[in-house]
Protein backbone atom coordinates (compact mmCIF):
# COMPACT_ATOMS: atom_id res chain seq x y z
CA UNK A 1 0.00 0.00 0.00
CA UNK A 2 1.34 3.29 -1.26
CA UNK A 3 1.27 6.41 1.04
CA UNK A 4 -2.08 8.52 1.18
CA UNK A 5 -1.77 11.73 -0.65
CA UNK A 6 -4.42 13.56 0.66
CA UNK A 7 -4.45 14.80 4.16
CA UNK A 8 -4.27 12.30 7.19
CA UNK A 9 -5.96 12.20 10.65
CA UNK A 10 -3.37 10.44 12.74
CA UNK A 11 -2.64 9.97 16.41
CA UNK A 12 -0.76 8.94 19.62
CA UNK A 13 -2.19 7.45 22.37
CA UNK A 14 -0.16 5.97 25.14
CA UNK A 15 -0.78 4.87 28.37
CA UNK A 16 0.39 6.91 31.82
CA UNK A 17 0.57 3.61 33.10
CA UNK A 18 4.78 4.29 32.64
CA UNK A 19 7.53 6.08 31.52
CA UNK A 20 7.48 5.87 27.06
CA UNK A 21 9.56 3.85 25.76
CA UNK A 22 11.63 4.06 22.30
CA UNK A 23 9.28 1.83 20.82
CA UNK A 24 6.47 4.11 21.70
CA UNK A 25 8.16 7.08 20.69
CA UNK A 26 9.55 5.83 17.57
CA UNK A 27 5.14 5.26 16.78
CA UNK A 28 4.84 8.77 17.41
CA UNK A 29 7.45 9.86 15.32
CA UNK A 30 6.02 8.15 12.30
CA UNK A 31 2.14 9.42 13.04
CA UNK A 32 3.86 12.83 13.44
CA UNK A 33 5.79 12.78 10.00
CA UNK A 34 2.78 11.03 8.08
CA UNK A 35 0.81 14.48 9.51
CA UNK A 36 3.11 16.52 8.21
CA UNK A 37 3.78 15.34 5.34
CA UNK A 38 0.80 15.13 3.78
CA UNK A 39 -0.82 18.20 5.84
CA UNK A 40 -3.07 16.23 8.12
CA UNK A 41 -3.02 16.72 11.54
CA UNK A 42 -1.53 15.15 14.89
CA UNK A 43 -3.55 14.01 17.57
CA UNK A 44 -2.52 13.48 20.85
CA UNK A 45 -4.85 11.40 23.08
CA UNK A 46 -4.33 9.85 26.96
CA UNK A 47 -5.30 6.75 27.49
CA UNK A 48 -5.81 6.85 31.02
CA UNK A 49 -8.71 4.62 31.64
CA UNK A 50 -6.77 1.82 33.98
CA UNK A 51 -7.15 3.86 36.41
CA UNK A 52 -5.15 1.19 39.03
CA UNK A 53 -2.22 1.75 36.93
CA UNK A 54 -2.41 5.51 36.50
CA UNK A 55 0.73 7.17 37.06
CA UNK A 56 1.34 11.54 36.97
CA UNK A 57 4.56 11.25 36.42
CA UNK A 58 4.62 9.00 33.64
CA UNK A 59 1.62 11.40 31.76
CA UNK A 60 4.43 14.40 32.51
CA UNK A 61 6.85 12.21 30.46
CA UNK A 62 4.93 11.45 27.67
CA UNK A 63 4.91 15.06 27.34
CA UNK A 64 8.49 16.04 28.04
CA UNK A 65 9.57 13.38 25.36
CA UNK A 66 7.30 14.76 22.34
CA UNK A 67 7.99 18.16 23.44
CA UNK A 68 12.11 17.64 23.27
CA UNK A 69 11.53 15.98 20.40
CA UNK A 70 10.04 18.43 18.98
CA UNK A 71 6.98 16.24 17.99
CA UNK A 72 4.12 19.32 18.00
CA UNK A 73 0.28 18.35 18.28
CA UNK A 74 -2.32 19.80 16.49
CA UNK A 75 -5.06 18.68 18.90
CA UNK A 76 -4.96 17.43 22.19
CA UNK A 77 -4.61 18.19 25.54
CA UNK A 78 -2.96 21.50 26.50
CA UNK A 79 -4.08 22.54 22.86
CA UNK A 80 -7.18 21.75 22.42
CA UNK A 81 -9.40 20.67 19.62
CA UNK A 82 -12.72 20.41 17.74
CA UNK A 83 -13.19 16.96 19.63
CA UNK A 84 -12.43 17.94 23.28
CA UNK A 85 -11.84 16.62 25.65
CA UNK A 86 -8.57 14.41 24.87
CA UNK A 87 -8.59 12.22 27.73
CA UNK A 88 -9.98 8.48 28.15
CA UNK A 89 -11.31 9.17 32.05
CA UNK A 90 -13.15 12.41 30.74
CA UNK A 91 -14.81 10.69 28.06
CA UNK A 92 -16.72 7.53 30.47
CA UNK A 93 -20.52 7.94 29.20
CA UNK A 94 -19.75 7.72 25.63
CA UNK A 95 -18.38 4.29 26.42
CA UNK A 96 -20.99 3.51 28.68
CA UNK A 97 -23.50 4.45 26.38
CA UNK A 98 -21.86 2.63 23.33
CA UNK A 99 -21.66 -0.79 25.49
CA UNK A 100 -25.37 -0.18 26.20
CA UNK A 101 -26.32 0.21 22.72
CA UNK A 102 -24.49 -3.11 21.70
CA UNK A 103 -26.46 -5.34 24.34
CA UNK A 104 -29.62 -4.13 23.16
CA UNK A 105 -28.76 -4.67 19.79
CA UNK A 106 -27.87 -8.49 20.83
CA UNK A 107 -23.93 -7.71 19.79
CA UNK A 108 -22.68 -8.07 23.35
CA UNK A 109 -24.47 -9.04 26.81
CA UNK A 110 -23.51 -8.59 30.72
CA UNK A 111 -21.41 -11.03 32.60
CA UNK A 112 -21.33 -11.56 36.01
CA UNK A 113 -18.23 -14.57 36.01
CA UNK A 114 -16.40 -13.69 39.01
CA UNK A 115 -12.66 -13.61 39.03
CA UNK A 116 -12.30 -16.68 40.85
CA UNK A 117 -14.93 -18.13 38.31
CA UNK A 118 -12.45 -17.35 35.83
CA UNK A 119 -9.17 -17.78 37.07
CA UNK A 120 -10.99 -21.64 38.36
CA UNK A 121 -11.92 -22.56 34.88
CA UNK A 122 -8.42 -21.26 33.48
CA UNK A 123 -6.74 -23.69 35.85
CA UNK A 124 -8.77 -26.25 34.84
CA UNK A 125 -8.31 -25.75 30.94
CA UNK A 126 -4.30 -25.56 31.83
CA UNK A 127 -5.04 -28.95 33.91
CA UNK A 128 -6.37 -30.86 30.20
CA UNK A 129 -3.65 -28.82 28.22
CA UNK A 130 -6.34 -26.24 26.57
CA UNK A 131 -5.72 -22.87 25.52
CA UNK A 132 -7.10 -20.46 28.27
CA UNK A 133 -10.23 -19.29 27.72
CA UNK A 134 -13.95 -17.88 28.52
CA UNK A 135 -15.94 -19.94 27.44
CA UNK A 136 -19.36 -17.92 27.22
CA UNK A 137 -21.15 -18.47 30.07
CA UNK A 138 -22.15 -15.14 30.55
CA UNK A 139 -24.53 -15.40 27.25
CA UNK A 140 -26.65 -17.89 29.08
CA UNK A 141 -27.31 -16.18 31.94
CA UNK A 142 -31.15 -14.14 32.16
CA UNK A 143 -31.56 -10.35 32.87
CA UNK A 144 -32.94 -11.57 35.86
CA UNK A 145 -29.77 -13.14 37.29
CA UNK A 146 -27.39 -10.80 36.08
CA UNK A 147 -29.86 -8.50 38.28
CA UNK A 148 -29.65 -10.57 41.66
CA UNK A 149 -25.68 -10.75 40.75
CA UNK A 150 -25.94 -6.63 40.61
CA UNK A 151 -27.84 -6.52 43.82
CA UNK A 152 -25.57 -9.08 45.32
CA UNK A 153 -22.75 -6.88 44.90
CA UNK A 154 -20.73 -9.08 42.06
CA UNK A 155 -18.69 -7.46 39.30
CA UNK A 156 -20.51 -7.14 36.56
CA UNK A 157 -18.92 -6.49 32.98
CA UNK A 158 -20.42 -6.25 29.47
CA UNK A 159 -18.87 -8.61 26.63
CA UNK A 160 -18.73 -8.81 23.07
CA UNK A 161 -20.55 -11.80 21.20
CA UNK A 162 -18.12 -13.19 19.02
CA UNK A 163 -19.39 -15.86 16.02
CA UNK A 164 -18.05 -19.26 16.48
CA UNK A 165 -17.55 -19.55 13.03
CA UNK A 166 -16.18 -17.60 9.92
CA UNK A 167 -13.64 -15.28 9.76
CA UNK A 168 -12.47 -11.81 9.64
CA UNK A 169 -10.51 -9.82 7.29
CA UNK A 170 -8.21 -6.61 6.79
CA UNK A 171 -5.39 -5.22 4.73
CA UNK A 172 -2.70 -4.15 6.90
CA UNK A 173 -0.67 -1.44 5.07
CA UNK A 174 2.72 -2.72 6.29
CA UNK A 175 1.77 -6.87 5.74
CA UNK A 176 -0.82 -7.21 3.17
CA UNK A 177 -4.01 -8.74 3.57
CA UNK A 178 -4.37 -10.83 7.14
CA UNK A 179 -6.74 -13.02 8.31
CA UNK A 180 -8.20 -14.60 11.39
CA UNK A 181 -10.56 -17.06 11.89
CA UNK A 182 -13.72 -16.14 14.50
CA UNK A 183 -13.40 -20.43 16.33
CA UNK A 184 -9.95 -19.25 17.61
CA UNK A 185 -11.02 -15.84 19.57
CA UNK A 186 -13.41 -15.98 22.92
CA UNK A 187 -15.80 -13.40 24.19
CA UNK A 188 -14.12 -10.37 25.18
CA UNK A 189 -14.60 -7.89 28.25
CA UNK A 190 -15.73 -4.09 26.45
CA UNK A 191 -16.74 -2.65 29.58
CA UNK A 192 -14.91 -3.67 33.15
CA UNK A 193 -17.24 -3.89 36.53
CA UNK A 194 -16.01 0.00 37.30
CA UNK A 195 -18.07 1.03 34.27
CA UNK A 196 -14.35 1.81 32.32
CA UNK A 197 -13.62 0.36 28.98
CA UNK A 198 -11.06 -2.18 27.93
CA UNK A 199 -8.53 -0.78 25.43
CA UNK A 200 -10.88 -1.96 22.62
CA UNK A 201 -13.62 -0.61 22.86
CA UNK A 202 -12.54 2.92 24.26
CA UNK A 203 -9.82 3.47 21.33
CA UNK A 204 -12.28 2.96 18.79
CA UNK A 205 -14.87 4.51 19.77
CA UNK A 206 -12.75 7.50 20.34
CA UNK A 207 -11.05 7.11 16.67
CA UNK A 208 -14.47 7.61 14.78
CA UNK A 209 -15.06 10.12 16.72
CA UNK A 210 -11.89 11.94 16.31
CA UNK A 211 -11.79 10.93 12.54
CA UNK A 212 -8.31 8.97 12.44
CA UNK A 213 -7.71 7.44 9.42
CA UNK A 214 -5.01 5.68 9.97
CA UNK A 215 -3.87 4.16 13.20
CA UNK A 216 -0.05 3.71 13.61
CA UNK A 217 1.27 1.12 16.16
CA UNK A 218 3.42 -2.07 16.97
CA UNK A 219 2.98 -5.28 15.57
CA UNK A 220 2.32 -6.78 18.77
CA UNK A 221 -1.44 -5.31 18.45
CA UNK A 222 -2.22 -7.60 14.88
CA UNK A 223 -3.50 -10.66 17.36
CA UNK A 224 -5.98 -8.04 18.37
CA UNK A 225 -7.26 -6.57 15.22
CA UNK A 226 -9.27 -8.93 14.86
CA UNK A 227 -11.91 -8.12 18.00
CA UNK A 228 -11.01 -4.39 16.78
CA UNK A 229 -12.77 -5.01 13.51
CA UNK A 230 -15.83 -7.10 15.23
CA UNK A 231 -16.38 -4.10 17.34
CA UNK A 232 -16.53 -2.07 14.57
CA UNK A 233 -19.25 -4.26 12.59
CA UNK A 234 -21.22 -4.44 15.78
CA UNK A 235 -21.12 -1.21 15.74
CA UNK A 236 -21.72 -0.10 11.83
CA UNK A 237 -18.65 2.03 11.19
CA UNK A 238 -15.88 1.75 8.97
CA UNK A 239 -12.50 1.02 10.09
CA UNK A 240 -9.29 2.80 9.33
CA UNK A 241 -6.24 2.30 7.72
CA UNK A 242 -3.61 -0.30 9.86
CA UNK A 243 -0.34 0.43 9.87
CA UNK A 244 1.38 -2.43 12.17
CA UNK A 245 4.81 -1.21 12.53
CA UNK A 246 7.61 -3.64 13.45
CA UNK A 247 9.32 -4.11 16.71
CA UNK A 248 12.29 -3.04 17.89
CA UNK A 249 14.86 -5.93 19.18
CA UNK A 250 18.15 -5.42 20.52
CA UNK A 251 21.55 -6.26 18.34
CA UNK A 252 21.34 -9.89 19.83
CA UNK A 253 17.86 -10.71 18.57
CA UNK A 254 16.38 -10.41 22.05
CA UNK A 255 13.64 -7.65 22.92
CA UNK A 256 14.85 -4.46 23.76
CA UNK A 257 15.66 -3.42 27.17
CA UNK A 258 18.31 -1.78 29.79
CA UNK A 259 20.94 -3.76 29.00
CA UNK A 260 20.93 -2.60 24.87
CA UNK A 261 21.13 1.17 26.48
CA UNK A 262 18.74 3.29 27.51
CA UNK A 263 15.06 2.15 26.95
CA UNK A 264 13.45 5.82 27.27
CA UNK A 265 13.55 9.18 25.10
CA UNK A 266 14.12 10.84 28.30
CA UNK A 267 16.99 8.65 29.57
CA UNK A 268 18.55 9.65 26.15
CA UNK A 269 18.22 13.30 26.78
CA UNK A 270 19.99 12.94 30.45
CA UNK A 271 22.72 10.58 28.74
CA UNK A 272 23.59 13.85 26.52
CA UNK A 273 21.79 12.90 23.32
CA UNK A 274 20.03 15.43 20.26
CA UNK A 275 17.12 15.70 20.18
CA UNK A 276 17.30 15.61 16.15
CA UNK A 277 20.00 12.98 15.99
CA UNK A 278 17.47 10.60 18.56
CA UNK A 279 14.96 11.44 15.43
CA UNK A 280 16.65 10.87 12.91
CA UNK A 281 17.67 7.49 14.36
CA UNK A 282 14.64 6.11 15.33
CA UNK A 283 13.12 7.21 12.10
CA UNK A 284 15.14 4.71 10.41
CA UNK A 285 14.37 2.10 12.96
CA UNK A 286 11.79 0.05 10.54
CA UNK A 287 11.55 2.05 7.74
CA UNK A 288 14.11 2.74 4.75
CA UNK A 289 14.16 6.49 2.95
CA UNK A 290 15.59 3.56 -0.63
CA UNK A 291 18.92 4.04 -0.53
CA UNK A 292 21.93 4.49 2.34
CA UNK A 293 20.95 7.81 3.10
CA UNK A 294 21.77 7.83 7.23
CA UNK A 295 22.20 11.58 8.08
CA UNK A 296 18.50 13.56 7.15
CA UNK A 297 17.03 16.45 8.52
CA UNK A 298 13.65 16.44 9.87
CA UNK A 299 12.75 18.09 6.72
CA UNK A 300 14.50 15.71 4.73
CA UNK A 301 12.77 12.67 6.64
CA UNK A 302 8.69 14.20 5.87
CA UNK A 303 9.99 14.80 2.39
CA UNK A 304 10.43 11.27 1.62
CA UNK A 305 8.88 9.22 4.05
CA UNK A 306 6.33 6.39 2.49
CA UNK A 307 4.33 3.85 4.16
CA UNK A 308 5.59 1.40 2.16
CA UNK A 309 9.02 1.27 3.16
CA UNK A 310 8.07 0.74 6.20
CA UNK A 311 9.74 -2.69 6.94
CA UNK A 312 7.64 -5.53 7.76
CA UNK A 313 11.01 -7.53 9.98
CA UNK A 314 12.00 -6.19 13.54
CA UNK A 315 14.41 -3.80 13.56
CA UNK A 316 17.80 -3.68 15.07
CA UNK A 317 18.49 -1.37 18.02
CA UNK A 318 22.08 -0.37 17.36
CA UNK A 319 23.28 1.65 20.37
CA UNK A 320 26.76 2.13 19.32
CA UNK A 321 25.28 3.82 15.65
CA UNK A 322 23.29 6.01 17.40
CA UNK A 323 26.21 7.35 19.52
CA UNK A 324 28.14 7.90 16.66
CA UNK A 325 25.09 9.49 14.86
CA UNK A 326 25.16 11.64 17.80
CA UNK A 327 28.87 12.82 17.35
CA UNK A 328 28.22 13.60 13.86
CA UNK A 329 25.36 16.15 14.67
CA UNK A 330 27.50 17.47 17.45
CA UNK A 331 30.49 18.16 14.85
CA UNK A 332 27.67 19.72 12.42
CA UNK A 333 26.85 22.35 15.01
CA UNK A 334 28.27 25.56 15.57
CA UNK A 335 30.41 26.33 18.25
CA UNK A 336 27.82 28.72 20.01
CA UNK A 337 24.86 26.24 19.91
CA UNK A 338 27.47 23.46 20.90
CA UNK A 339 27.93 25.79 24.27
CA UNK A 340 24.57 26.86 25.04
CA UNK A 341 24.08 23.05 24.60
CA UNK A 342 26.76 21.50 26.82
CA UNK A 343 26.52 24.49 29.41
CA UNK A 344 22.98 22.40 31.60
CA UNK A 345 25.12 19.49 31.36
CA UNK A 346 28.70 20.94 32.79
CA UNK A 347 26.48 23.15 34.97
CA UNK A 348 24.78 20.60 36.95
CA UNK A 349 25.86 19.50 40.82
CA UNK A 350 28.72 17.51 40.61
CA UNK A 351 26.84 14.38 42.28
CA UNK A 352 24.83 14.90 38.72
CA UNK A 353 27.57 14.49 36.45
CA UNK A 354 28.65 18.41 36.18
CA UNK A 355 32.08 19.97 36.74
CA UNK A 356 33.49 19.88 40.43
CA UNK A 357 31.11 21.55 43.02
CA UNK A 358 34.51 24.07 43.75
CA UNK A 359 33.98 25.19 40.15
CA UNK A 360 32.37 29.08 39.98
CA UNK A 361 28.86 29.06 38.69
CA UNK A 362 28.12 30.38 36.24
CA UNK A 363 30.50 28.85 33.94
CA UNK A 364 32.87 31.47 32.09
CA UNK A 365 31.36 31.48 28.83
CA UNK A 366 34.02 33.66 26.82
CA UNK A 367 36.68 30.85 28.60
CA UNK A 368 34.45 27.96 27.31
CA UNK A 369 34.29 29.41 23.97
CA UNK A 370 38.12 29.08 23.61
CA UNK A 371 38.37 25.61 24.75
CA UNK A 372 35.46 23.93 22.59
CA UNK A 373 37.36 23.88 19.72
CA UNK A 374 40.12 21.59 21.21
CA UNK A 375 37.05 19.52 21.55
CA UNK A 376 34.57 19.80 19.16
CA UNK A 377 35.46 17.22 17.25
CA UNK A 378 36.49 14.12 19.82
CA UNK A 379 32.49 14.40 21.26
CA UNK A 380 29.88 12.02 21.00
CA UNK A 381 27.72 12.92 23.43
CA UNK A 382 26.87 16.33 25.87
CA UNK A 383 27.19 14.84 28.92
CA UNK A 384 31.19 14.09 27.73
CA UNK A 385 31.49 17.99 27.93
CA UNK A 386 32.33 17.41 31.72
CA UNK A 387 34.87 14.89 31.63
CA UNK A 388 36.99 16.16 28.29
CA UNK A 389 36.88 19.61 29.65
CA UNK A 390 37.11 19.57 33.60
CA UNK A 391 40.57 19.75 34.03
CA UNK A 392 40.27 23.02 32.37
CA UNK A 393 38.21 24.32 34.92
CA UNK A 394 39.48 22.38 38.16
CA UNK A 395 41.85 24.20 40.97
CA UNK A 396 44.26 21.20 41.49
CA UNK A 397 44.96 18.13 38.78
CA UNK A 398 46.53 14.71 40.63
CA UNK A 399 47.22 12.44 38.71
CA UNK A 400 48.03 8.66 39.58
CA UNK A 401 52.15 8.37 39.38
CA UNK A 402 52.18 5.31 37.55
CA UNK A 403 49.84 6.83 34.72
CA UNK A 404 52.94 9.51 34.29
CA UNK A 405 55.32 7.39 32.56
CA UNK A 406 55.14 7.16 28.76
CA UNK A 407 55.65 4.07 26.59
CA UNK A 408 59.43 2.76 27.82
CA UNK A 409 59.76 5.36 30.11
CA UNK A 410 61.16 4.38 33.89
CA UNK A 411 60.41 6.00 37.09
CA UNK A 412 64.05 8.08 36.88
CA UNK A 413 63.36 9.06 32.99
CA UNK A 414 59.53 10.12 33.55
CA UNK A 415 61.29 12.51 36.57
CA UNK A 416 63.55 14.23 34.66
CA UNK A 417 60.89 14.55 31.90
CA UNK A 418 59.12 16.19 34.09
CA UNK A 419 61.89 18.62 35.68
CA UNK A 420 63.00 20.05 32.41
CA UNK A 421 59.18 20.64 31.23
CA UNK A 422 59.05 22.63 34.68
CA UNK A 423 61.61 24.71 34.00
CA UNK A 424 61.03 25.41 30.54
CA UNK A 425 57.18 26.08 31.67
CA UNK A 426 58.64 29.03 33.34
CA UNK A 427 60.30 30.91 31.17
CA UNK A 428 58.43 30.01 27.88
CA UNK A 429 57.22 33.71 26.05
CA UNK A 430 54.95 33.79 24.46
CA UNK A 431 52.95 31.61 25.95
CA UNK A 432 51.73 30.43 23.03
CA UNK A 433 50.98 26.83 21.03
CA UNK A 434 53.26 27.28 18.26
CA UNK A 435 56.51 28.63 20.37
CA UNK A 436 55.37 25.49 23.34
CA UNK A 437 55.47 23.52 20.81
CA UNK A 438 59.18 24.16 19.39
CA UNK A 439 60.63 25.15 22.50
CA UNK A 440 59.47 21.15 23.86
CA UNK A 441 60.56 20.07 20.26
CA UNK A 442 64.21 21.23 20.87
CA UNK A 443 64.12 20.35 24.88
CA UNK A 444 63.31 16.30 23.68
CA UNK A 445 66.47 16.43 21.47
CA UNK A 446 68.18 18.52 23.81
CA UNK A 447 67.88 15.73 27.16
CA UNK A 448 68.23 13.01 24.21
CA UNK A 449 64.33 11.86 24.76
CA UNK A 450 61.82 11.26 21.63
CA UNK A 451 59.81 14.15 21.63
CA UNK A 452 56.20 11.36 22.73
CA UNK A 453 58.48 10.58 25.79
CA UNK A 454 58.67 13.99 26.79
CA UNK A 455 54.76 14.92 25.82
CA UNK A 456 53.39 11.85 27.53
CA UNK A 457 54.12 12.86 31.12
CA UNK A 458 53.77 16.31 30.27
CA UNK A 459 50.13 15.79 29.62
CA UNK A 460 49.24 13.59 32.60
CA UNK A 461 50.87 16.12 34.82
CA UNK A 462 48.61 18.98 33.40
CA UNK A 463 45.43 17.53 32.36
CA UNK A 464 44.96 14.13 34.63
CA UNK A 465 44.70 12.17 31.46
CA UNK A 466 46.12 10.00 29.09
CA UNK A 467 43.64 11.20 26.51
CA UNK A 468 43.72 14.67 26.06
CA UNK A 469 43.01 17.48 23.65
CA UNK A 470 46.35 18.71 21.43
CA UNK A 471 49.18 19.49 24.05
CA UNK A 472 50.19 22.75 23.87
CA UNK A 473 46.35 23.97 23.00
CA UNK A 474 45.81 22.92 26.24
CA UNK A 475 48.91 24.55 28.09
CA UNK A 476 48.01 27.86 26.24
CA UNK A 477 43.95 27.80 26.91
CA UNK A 478 44.98 26.76 30.84
CA UNK A 479 47.91 29.36 31.43
CA UNK A 480 51.45 29.69 32.42
CA UNK A 481 51.02 30.00 36.47
CA UNK A 482 48.76 26.82 36.66
CA UNK A 483 50.74 24.87 34.17
CA UNK A 484 54.44 25.26 36.16
CA UNK A 485 51.87 24.81 39.28
CA UNK A 486 50.62 21.16 37.73
CA UNK A 487 53.65 19.84 36.76
CA UNK A 488 55.53 20.25 40.10
CA UNK A 489 52.88 18.77 41.84
CA UNK A 490 52.84 15.55 39.13
CA UNK A 491 56.47 15.85 40.43
CA UNK A 492 56.08 15.42 43.72
CA UNK A 493 53.82 13.00 43.48
CA UNK A 494 56.43 10.67 41.16
CA UNK A 495 58.94 11.47 44.09
CA UNK A 496 56.49 10.24 46.79
CA UNK A 497 55.66 6.91 44.75
CA UNK A 498 59.54 6.43 44.26
CA UNK A 499 60.47 6.71 48.05
CA UNK A 500 57.50 5.24 49.19
CA UNK A 501 58.69 1.16 49.23
CA UNK A 502 62.48 2.86 51.08
CA UNK A 503 59.98 4.06 53.73
CA UNK A 504 58.54 1.04 54.28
Amino acid sequence: MTSPTSPVRVRYAPSPTGIPHIGNIRTALFCWVLARQTNGQFIVRIEDTDRSRYDADAEKAIFESLDWLGLDWDEGPGKGGPHSPYVQSERQETYVAAAMQLVESGHAYFDDTTPEQLHALRERQRAAKQPPRYDGRGRHRSPQEIEESRQAGLPITVRLKVPDHGSVSFIDAVRGKITFELRELDDFVILKSDQMPTYHLAHILDDHAMGVTHVIRGDEWISSTPRHLLIHQALGIDPPTYVHVPLILGKDKAKLSKRHGATSALEYRDQGFLADAVFNFMCLLGWSPGDDTEIMTREQIVERFSIDRINDSPAIFDSEKLEWLNGVYIRNMDEQSLMARLLPFMERPEAEGGLSDTVERPIDRDYLMRLLPLVHERLKLLTEGTETLDFFFADNVSPAAEDLPGRKMDMEMTGRALAAAAELCRVTTPFEPEQLEAEYRALAEKIEMKPGQLFSPIRVAITGKTFAPPLFDTMAAIGQERCVARIENALKILRSSTVAPAEQ
